[in-house]
């Protein structure tokens, strides 16, 4: 019989802090300027230049070791890792070993409660731009753009808790979502302010030990991340199965071929020689700073999830759609607390709104939306004034520029017909000129014909009546 095996897999995540400035200089943190435009004599490490630590970087860690339910340390200190390459200009990394701000913590992902081992202030390193890409021509060098260098990260490492590719792809989701509604990272994949490794092992089904683990860079998005952690699940697989031996090393993911590829042994790793810095003092964390911290936090997507469908009845899939942007949440809550009815609401944003948005590139309080809108349109359906149909027309159209709800309505004529004579002389028309369907329906051959006899109604009133009344009127007639 062949043997079942497991994974096991642990993620470190490097979430970019959304400071105005450098983790230990002034320079400014902004994406997208010209090679080096961004850095100083301190970020590149001249001789003589003293750190000085960026007091928001340090809230901002705190803020999200809250969040993930960490302990955070009353005690921090810096330490140095020493490495030589060719973006790191000082020779070594600011960053923290056993002394970190935040420890301890986990995240919930469905039923499991992945723990998070710890979080850790550090510098980024610069950017080497190879030869061929950007415009630059031939192939033996590469440029270095130092704007990246000394940007503050929060490398969050979690325990090997996570069981399986999706699962990782969830977690990093959530993870993702909680740092952008507490406003520490903005969790841009493309900019590289959220990144991700992965450790991956196999280990024999029930086995207790870790399997020899290979560690996965490369990543751009976590559907590649899911992506390649299978794809690597199943080469160590194919390994064991073969009598082979798992080689510790760093894999890099290439989505063109969908596979993992060596890029270093770990067992050749040199020592980083970690020491404390010696330019900045340890941190002695204040219990009080910690508290105003937390007080200050706002209602996390997973409360905010459990509260809309305990409280409102929105099914789990909606409540996460609406809760994955935070602004689109917050309008949500402002929507209900004008008492909009909270399922007719959520149907609109989901099913209209949100795809504006992403065809627009848009957060929705970008837009000329307001939640006295949403609340209109959903009373309008819910007296007949407008069908759900043109709600759906309306919503677009007041995000765009917004409006009256009533004035468009009389001024594209999409008031909902709800007059029963009139509703039913139209029925009787439809029902006159289709003799033989409505036979075949009252003999019972073909019950589908109803439908039918509903859409002829809705063409003959171009789409504006009543649907309810359409029904029970078709009811009574047929």
């Amino acid at each position: 019989m062949a043997t079942e095996f497991e994974a096991v897999i642990g993620l470190e995540v490097h979430a970019q802090l959304k400071t105005k400035s450098k983790a230990f200089c002034g320079c400014p943190t902004e994406f997208g300027k010209g090679a080096n435009d961004q850095v100083c004599q301190v970020c590149l490490g001249m001789p003589g230049v003293l750190p000085v630590l960026n007091r928001q970087a340090v809230e901002l860690a705190i803020r999200a070791g809250i969040a993930l339910n960490c302990e955070i340390s009353q005690a921090s200190r810096f330490d140095r890792k020493n490495y030589f390459y060719p973006d790191l200009s000082k020779g070594y990394q600011i960053s923290q070993l056993d002394q970190p701000v935040c420890r301890a913590g986990y995240l919930a992902v469905g039923e499991n409660k992945v723990r998070i081992n710890r979080a850790h202030l550090e510098e980024d390193a610069g950017k080497l731009v190879h030869a061929g890409a950007d415009g630059l021509h031939g192939s033996d060098y590469s440029l270095v753009d130092f704007n990246r260098s000394g940007i503050p990260l929060l490398e969050i490492v979690s325990e090997p808790d996570i069981e399986s590719p999706e699962e990782a792809k969830n977690y990093l989701t959530e993870l993702r979502n909680i740092l952008r509604y507490i406003d520490v990272c903005d969790g841009n994949l493309e900019e590289g302010s959220f990144r991700c490794d992965a450790n991956v092992s196999i280990r024999e089904k029930g086995a207790k030990g870790l399997g020899t683990k290979t560690e996965i860079k490369n990543m751009n998005s976590f559907r590649s991340v899911q992506r390649a952690i299978e794809s690597e699940i199943e080469r160590q697989k194919r390994c064991l199965e073969k009598g082979e031996k798992i080689v510790q090393e760093t894999r890099l993911w290439d989505d063109g071929s969908q596979s993992t590829h060596p890029m270093r042994s770990k067992e050749e790793a040199h020592d980083y020689r970690y020491f404390p810095e010696p330019d900045l003092v340890p941190l002695a964390i204040a219990r009080s700073w910690v508290d105003s911290i937390a007080a200050g936090l706002p209602e996390l997507p997973a409360a905010r999830r459990e509260r809309y469908q305990k409280e409102h009845g929105l099914k789990s899939e909606d409540a996460a759609v609406i809760v994955e942007s935070r602004d689109l949440s917050d309008f949500f809550d402002r929507a209900l607390q004008l008492d909009a009815q909270p399922i007719a609401a959520a149907n609109l944003l989901i099913n209209v709104g949100i795809k504006y948005l992403k065809d627009n590139k848009l957060e929705i309080s970008q837009t000329s939306l307001a939640p006295e809108h949403l609340l209109d349109l959903v009373q309008s359906v819910e007296s007949g004034k407008l069908s759900s149909t043109n709600a759906k027309v309306l919503l677009p159209i007041l995000m765009e520029s917004g409006g009256s709800v009533a004035a468009l309505v009389e001024e594209r004529g999409l008031a909902q017909v709800s007059d029963e004579g009139a509703l039913k002389e139209t029925i009787e028309k439809v029902l006159e000129r289709s003799p033989e369907q409505l036979a075949d329906f009252r003999s019972g051959k073909k019950p589908k014909l109803r439908q039918y006899f509903f859409g002829e109604v809705m063409k003959e009133t171009r789409g504006k009546a009543n649907p309810q009344i359409i029904n029970r009127l078709l009811d009574e007639l047929l």
